[in-house]
């Protein structure tokens, strides 16, 4: 099947009873006195975040900002695939397709599509417009769960491809962070005669010489080496046991949004912030579509393939945010891929479409300038 078919967010009343009804019956656990973050994500934090899911949060002023944009869904490779695609009206925009990561979703690219797609219309250069194709990932939130094993970040790259090609689109850009990384890094390699480059906002740096780094280098070598020899509790357990994992997330709303709570506050600036709606909106995604387990199983279908990532044939460029998980090593990737293109923020972490949304969509227009009218 190649058809594509109008989408629109429609969660059913019932769905919205069914989660007040489930609020108002959380069962929750103690905590020790004084403990604060150090066992995960304070139980105050959690009920105060509950309770503005519960008696505040408008779910449907969240659906119609993501129904404010075209949506779709189409078929590739056995699994149903959402995508936003937004066509700019510059007639010579460049296409770009963009890849969130977890616990991600395409609602966090809604303050950066209007910039990126019209320019004009937002103080901008009419030159730097692009046509943005942003997917839902396999067995992420709008997407649905996936029904077969084996979607590693190849697969989706070949989804991607497929997608794009799909669409029409014949040359183009890809951008993305988190799962974004290796998935877009693929894609080049996948498709290296039609993506023109691509942009990251997160990388790890590849093995090599230590010698001759500077200090900050070797600090953030030592940060990435700690952070994989020590992976988060919530990387191991969905590596190993993602159905496991399921069954609590799938059936208490509250122990998904702590989940996802957990990972978002840590991984974000703390001068930047992501205010509770849009951690909300996050959160809901995942809830009404019940893809905690299927998201999950990205973790363990990438970890089961194993191997370094494939060389990516085509530029890259890098935006480097001071408060991400690892901020990697310009000398390092300069030896591995062909970086044309290196910025380092003095703000943003993990989320940068949120967090910062004009430093990501300025690094983004900087970078492609370069591949425009070839």
């Amino acid at each position: 099947m190649s058809e594509i078919t109008p989408f629109r967010v429609a969660v059913p009343q019932a769905d919205l009873d069914d989660l007040a009804a489930r609020l108002d019956r959380t069962r929750w656990p103690d905590e020790l006195p004084g403990i604060g973050w150090d066992h995960g994500i304070p139980l105050g934090r959690v009920k105060e975040l509950a309770e503005r899911w519960r008696t505040a949060f408008d779910w449907r002023a969240q659906e119609a900002r993501l129904n404010a944009f075209p949506q779709f869904t189409t078929e590739i490779d056995g699994t149903n695939i959402h995508f936003l695609h937004v066509r700019s009206p510059e007639p010579d925009a460049l296409p770009l397709i963009i890849t969130h990561g977890w616990p991600s979703t395409v609602a966090d690219f809604l303050d950066v599509i209007g910039p990126l797609t019209d320019p004009r219309a937002h103080g901008g250069d009419p030159a730097d417009a692009f046509h943005l194709v942003i997917p839902s990932l396999p067995g992420f939130t709008l997407s649905g769960p996936t029904r077969e094993a084996g979607w590693d970040v190849h697969r989706i790259a070949r989804a991607w491809a497929t997608l794009m090609e799909r669409l029409g689109y014949e040359r183009y850009g890809a951008q993305g962070g988190d799962w974004g990384w290796p998935i877009s890094n693929a894609l080049g390699a996948v498709a290296p005669d039609r993506v023109v480059g691509v942009h990251f906002n997160y990388m790890g740096s590849p093995p090599g010489d230590d010698d001759d780094l500077s200090p900050d280098d070797k600090e953030r070598l030592a940060s990435q080496r700690e952070y994989l020899a020590n992976p988060a509790g919530y990387w191991q357990m969905q590596v190993t046991r993602p159905q496991t994992v399921a069954y609590g997330l799938t059936d208490s709303p509250v122990g998904q949004l702590a989940w996802i709570a957990d990972k978002v506050t840590e991984w974000t600036d703390p001068a930047s912030g992501i205010d509770d709606d849009r951690l909300l909106t996050t959160v809901m995604l995942y809830w009404i579509t019940g893809t905690a387990g299927s998201s999950a199983r990205l973790h363990r279908a990438n970890a089961q393939r194993g191997g370094p990532p494939v060389p990516c044939p085509v530029p890259i460029g890098i935006a480097v945010f001071p408060h991400d998980l690892v901020r990697p090593v310009r000398r390092r990737l300069e030896g591995v891929y062909d970086v044309v293109h290196w910025t380092e923020f003095e703000r943003g972490g993990h989320f940068p479409a949120v967090e910062a949304p004009e430093l990501l969509t300025a690094d983004v227009r900087e970078f492609f300038r370069r591949f425009r009218g070839r």
